[in-house]
């Protein structure tokens, strides 16, 4: 699914677009989680601010 979606990015008008993967802690289980997300380009920086 991931090479799907990396793969229609790089048509015209996806590439404004970057997928982004977040490691977070879980607040029930105290295990890290992976959050994946797809942000435009400027919210980047805003999204790993957060």
């Amino acid at each position: 699914m991931a090479k799907k979606a990396v793969a229609s990015m790089q048509k015209g008008e996806g590439r404004g677009f970057s997928k982004v993967i977040k490691m977070v802690k879980s607040p029930k289980t105290g295990a890290y989680i992976f959050a994946e997300e797809i942000v435009l380009n400027e919210k980047v920086k805003d999204y790993f601010a957060k």
